[in-house]
């Protein structure tokens, strides 16, 4: 167990902020590895992808070919609003179609870091530790508003200077700012709504749940946006960032409204704080009855009543994020005709309609998606041990596997619950577009493909789990590594064998393609051995709790 101790001498004539300077200290120390990775991982990325472009698109026809996928429904809502298509040079490539999947990834390290050092330390009970010293109320919270802003604030100054010195044409230092800047204002702003949402509920997975619901929703507000009149892309950070139009005509008045959002929302959060105690949320849960039910009494039902909440979200939510992209199918059908590029790209694929190629590829991303539930969920074993709620139930006549196969037949099955509901609004929408009710069930076939690979990606987990449950974070290096290749493998011309690496590369692109029993086979039981091999080192290791 870590604590700091503040020396009482320095507090005798502090405020509310007494002792944010030891704990920024001690949070630099304690992230000394996972801030610079996230640094690191996202500037070589982002540098990296921008080299590749001169090799993959040499000729300005080459480019505006991609310009022209770009115009299409699927583009907007993919991508971006499309600024500067007319001259599609790699720096507009930067603006339109890495920005604002970027922006994701940013706005993502800032909810988890600001999660890790606020509501996950009061859910261990080190903060209260901690505020047993003389520490300011409000010096916790803003702590963590300096590392996580100071973390934006130093990755978006390497991406400039790394796009800046790059070297490649069109990628001016002024637009270099402006992309820089525009992510810079997303993680900030992300930081402040963590800061109240942090307030408002009692555990980390729901402060950190709530807020990356509002990053998916601001992903939504833009992809509809864009595909519309762009009205309701400013209502979205992201929109904002996009808005300022990198290497093609830079704006900068979209900066400002998210660092004034992000004043007026760490003003707010100040405020929660001095109206909450430590360890509690202002949104205080529901009492359940006096006694429970048989079922839940067993660690299925235990399981099931302690993810009911996330997965009832998560479900909801992917629903209508494919209800949205499929009711783009007659958007997309129409947008065929007059775009020779799109033309083109069918045609790779011989037997595949772009109807069918357009489902798969969203079906694709929903899926890979929906495995971020499941990898929450597997990952809840781990919490569930550090504080210390798994060993009273292992102290009774509760096996280790028992326990362990009520956790983990949620994450799995409630993943794939996840992906069919994703499915399921997908299949809906493009259905009641293009009247054909059979489109449903050749979805809902298609994404019940996918549900091997996301149990590898559960597989993973339970094996660090068990074997190396320190390192169980390393379970989202996968899944990362599939987001990445599986949005950015068109787009960077990257070899086959990325997509091999991937578990969700194996599956079958249904509808159209030729469906093979094989892969998925393979996945099952690569899962199955993942998850025994995690079973087997948690039966044999000692149990950990802070």
């Amino acid at each position: 167990m870590t604590a700091v101790a503040v020396h009482a001498g320095a507090h005798a004539r502090g405020g509310s902020l007494t002792g944010t300077g030891a704990l920024v200290r001690f949070a630099l120390r304690r992230d000394r590895v996972r801030i610079p990775v996230w640094i690191a991982a996202l500037t070589f990325s982002t540098v990296g992808s921008v080299s590749t472009f001169p090799t993959n698109y040499p000729t300005v026809g080459d480019r505006q070919t991609r310009a022209e996928l770009m115009t299409s429904p699927t583009g907007a809502a993919l991508s971006g609003p499309g600024h500067g298509l007319d001259d599609y040079t790699f720096g507009a490539m930067m603006g339109n179609e890495i920005l604002g999947f970027l922006a994701i990834f940013v706005a993502l390290m800032s909810v988890l870091l600001f999660v890790r050092h606020t509501r996950t330390e009061e859910e261990s009970g080190r903060a209260e530790l901690v505020r047993a010293a003389v520490v300011g109320r409000h010096a916790v919270t803003t702590a963590a508003l300096i590392v996580v802003g100071g973390t934006n604030l130093v990755l978006g100054a390497l991406i400039v200077l790394g796009l800046g010195t790059s070297g490649v044409e069109s990628i001016t230092w002024a637009g270099s700012l402006a992309f820089g800047a525009g992510l810079t204002a997303v993680g900030l702003l992300f930081t402040a709504i963590t800061a109240v949402t942090a307030q408002l509920v009692e555990y980390a997975r729901g402060a950190a749940g709530l807020a990356g619901a509002l990053i998916g929703l601001a992903y939504a507000l833009r992809a509809a946006g864009d595909m519309g009149d762009g009205a309701l892309s400013w209502l979205s950070p992201i929109g904002w960032a996009q808005a300022m139009r990198p290497y093609v005509d830079e704006r900068w008045w979209p900066l400002v409204p998210a660092p004034v959002l992000a004043v007026a929302l760490v003003a707010v959060a100040f405020a929660l704080t001095s109206r909450r105690d430590v360890g509690a949320g202002l949104v205080r849960p529901r009492p359940g009855p006096r006694t429970g039910s048989g079922f839940l009494g067993t660690p299925f039902g235990l399981a099931l009543r302690l993810h009911r909440a996330a997965l009832l979200w998560w479900g909801t939510a992917m629903f209508l994020f494919g209800l949205m992209y499929g009711s783009l199918i007659q958007d997309v059908e129409s947008a065929i005709e007059g775009n020779r590029a799109l033309r083109e790209w069918v045609a790779q694929s011989p037997g595949t309609s772009f109807t069918d190629a357009f489902l798969a590829l969203i079906l694709s991303m929903l899926a890979t998606i929906s495995a971020i539930y499941a990898i929450l969920a597997a990952q809840r074993l781990r919490g569930e041990e550090t504080a210390g709620r798994a060993e009273p139930v292992l102290a009774t006549a509760t096996s280790r596997a028992r326990w362990m196969s009520g956790q983990l037949a949620v994450a799995l099955f409630g993943g794939a619950a996840v992906i069919l509901l994703s499915a399921l609004g997908l299949g809906l929408g493009a259905a009641a577009t293009a009247g054909d009710a059979g489109q449903l069930f050749r979805i809902l076939g298609a994404g019940l493909c996918y549900v091997p690979a996301l149990w590898v990606t559960v597989g993973v987990a339970v094996a660090l789990f068990g074997l190396a449950p320190r390192a169980i974070a390393l379970s989202w290096v996968l899944l990362v590594y599939a987001l990445t290749v599986g949005i950015f493998s068109g787009l960077l011309k990257l070899p086959s064998w990325t997509m091999n690496l991937s578990p969700f590369g194996h599956v079958p692109q249904l509808p159209g393609a030729e469906f093979d029993l094989l892969p998925l086979v393979a996945l099952t039981a690569l899962a199955a051995a993942l998850v025994a091999a995690g079973l087997a080192g948690f039966r044999r290791r000692d149990l950990h709790s802070n």
